[in-house]
């Protein structure tokens, strides 16, 4: 008997194993820096091991599954297939075979979770974390509402137990969505500003209570010891420093646009990587952006994509203020990618929702 397999399943099987093999291989050929955050993770030197922080939690998870004791490429034989799983059951495209910019941008991305998650990475539970939310978008017995009400939830448990900026997504996202509402001219822009805008009233809230700004006592106090090294050349410095309220409002227009629309990345033209995230990064924004517009126009016929836009914007609002460089943004961004994928191809899984 013979079996049959479309062509966009098999296109997604032949990329899932060639990257499968780049997974394997990524410990053996990729520089001592990728590794950095797994080292930590594995070894936990400084006994951070607990449950509450991403360190601590994520040393507790790697330790409790066993993983911990395994080679590095064998955690890659194990983690990856897991990954791409996830991406199976959201569903296929049709057409994920053919050669767009969008596909392209799938494969690029995959090869990305290959690269930068299918090693011990606090973003392999951040990926895994995420996708019930996609599931709950895809599934019909969840309403809209239940649907905000549990994702909320979601996000706000685990900013208080592992990435903190996570509790903020629905604030900033809940404040975009009621911008949303006003006729301004320039809906999608507007709304944007808006969320930025909100992004610093948070800090600037925290700042009265704590003395000092998110940006500052984040991204900037990461990277004032990183200043020179040879492990710096992607960092994000803001042109103005974020210890007064007018020089942290630079900061997080500063941080959103390089981390988000990052053309003053071009300059490391000697970096291929860097410069392949660039070109990966504008096209990603844009075709969101777009989406997020069309979203914003129907919004109810568009009403699950333009939830999950929401939390992506939001998302890229608040990694401008926390992100210290390029390189962990784009593990940050890989970190959230069962949405982002969701919200690429929105259309096709739109016919399941009817």
């Amino acid at each position: 008997m013979s079996i049959l397999i479309k062509k966009n399943s098999a296109a997604f099987l032949l990329i899932a194993l060639a990257n499968l093999v780049i997974a394997f291989a990524g410990y053996f050929v990729l520089p001592p820096r990728f590794f950095y955050d797994s080292a930590i993770i594995i070894y936990d030197k400084l006994n951070e091991i607990g449950y509450f922080g991403s360190y601590p939690l994520t040393i507790l998870f790697y330790k409790i599954t066993g993983l911990r004791y395994l080679p590095f490429p064998v955690i890659a034989l194990v983690q990856f297939p897991i990954l791409m799983y996830v991406l199976y059951k959201i569903g296929i495209p049709d057409n994920f075979e053919k050669i767009n910019i969008k596909n392209i941008l799938i494969y690029l991305a995959i090869l990305m979770i290959a690269i930068f998650i299918s090693m011990p990475s606090k973003e392999f539970i951040t990926y895994l974390y995420v996708a019930p939310i996609v599931f709950m978008c895809k599934n019909k017995q969840f309403t809209l509402k239940k649907t905000a009400t549990l994702s909320i939830l979601l996000l706000i448990v685990f900013g208080a137990i592992y990435r903190p900026y996570f509790a903020l997504i629905p604030v900033v996202a809940g404040g975009m969505y009621l911008i949303s509402f006003v006729n301004f001219k320039n809906k999608t822009v507007t709304t944007l500003f808006y969320g930025l805008i909100i992004a610093f009233l948070l800090s600037l809230s925290y700042g009265i209570l704590k003395g000092e700004y998110f940006s500052e006592m984040s991204r900037e106090f990461v990277n004032k010891s990183r200043i020179g090294s040879a492990d710096a050349n992607s960092i994000i410095i803001s042109p103005v420093k974020p210890d007064t309220w007018y020089g942290e409002i630079v900061a997080i227009f500063y941080g959103f646009f390089t981390v988000n629309i990052p053309v003053n990345g071009l300059k490391h033209i000697l970096s291929p990587q860097i410069i392949v995230f660039i070109i990966w990064q504008l096209l990603l924004f844009y075709i969101l952006l777009v989406r997020f517009s069309k979203c914003l126009k129907e919004k109810k016929k568009y009403q699950y994509e333009l939830f999950i836009l929401l939390i992506i914007f939001s998302f890229f609002i608040l990694q401008g203020v926390f992100e210290p460089d390029l390189g962990s943004a784009i593990k940050h961004k890989i970190g959230i990618f069962p949405l982002i994928y969701f919200a690429l191809y929105y259309d096709r899984f739109r016919k399941e929702l009817q």
